[in-house]
């Protein structure tokens, strides 16, 4: 049975430098720990069109914009299950509805454009019209190692770390170890802070400790612009 997940919070991006990020790591650690999955690496799966639509629309930060991905936590076989995901984003609110499929229902998805037939409700819906809309197709892959922490009194609060993002144009499989583009420099690292409403005063007292202030950050959007600098210098 596939699983579906829909949620709406607010998402605030920091680049972190190693010293800051061993300090935040420590000044945390009374209010938040680990998840329990550890440390996983993502594997993405962008999807754009010809045109690049989706991404360049989003690097002009509209007040809404949306964004199509597959995921998997790990290296995929055939059988993992991985998930659709999309992301939208209106005002600064993220509201992002995913659903689950094996890894080779995804691929003859996006080879056939026949969803599998045992996926039920809305979200697959959103997602065939989505990609019919744009004329989608994997455009990019993207992945990272990261460390997820959760509140130990608010579960729904949630800060992440990101290192060694990296992005492949030639070869977006997900199951690929084809190795890719750094998309930021050794030791720098990409925070999200993703709540459901206003941040704990105690976090804000830590983030100013350091003057650790948001940062505008795409994954994807950083990957495409190195990606357009590397075409047009004919490497």
């Amino acid at each position: 049975m596939a699983f579906t997940y829909i949620f709406k919070r607010v998402e605030k991006k920091y680049m972190l430098t190693q010293e800051q990020y061993e300090y935040l790591v420590k000044a945390i650690a009374p209010y938040m720990s680990v998840d329990q999955y550890g440390e996983t690496e993502i594997r993405n799966i962008y999807f754009d069109n010809n045109d690049n639509e989706l991404i360049e629309t989003s690097l002009r930060k509209p007040e809404y914009k949306e964004k199509l991905r597959l995921r998997s936590y790990g290296v995929p076989k055939a059988d993992s299950t991985v998930f659709f995901e999309i992301k939208k984003k209106y005002k600064g609110i993220v509201y992002k509805r995913r659903i689950s499929m094996k890894l080779s229902e995804a691929y003859d998805y996006i080879e056939t454009g026949e969803l599998p037939a045992h996926l039920v409700g809305n979200i697959p819906v959103e997602i065939d019209y989505m990609v019919r809309r744009y004329r989608l197709y994997p455009k990019a892959f993207i992945s990272y190692k990261r460390v997820a922490y959760a509140g130990k009194t608010d579960p729904d609060l949630r800060i992440t770390f990101d290192r060694q993002i990296t992005s492949r144009y030639d070869d977006v499989r997900l199951e690929s170890l084809k190795e890719g583009h750094e998309v930021l420099p050794e030791k720098t690292y990409l925070m999200e802070i993703k709540i459901p409403g206003a941040m704990p005063l105690w976090l804000a007292h830590v983030l100013s400790e350091k003057n650790i202030f948001p940062h505008s950050f795409s994954k994807f959007g950083t990957a495409h612009i190195q990606q357009k600098i590397k075409l047009a210098s004919g490497f």
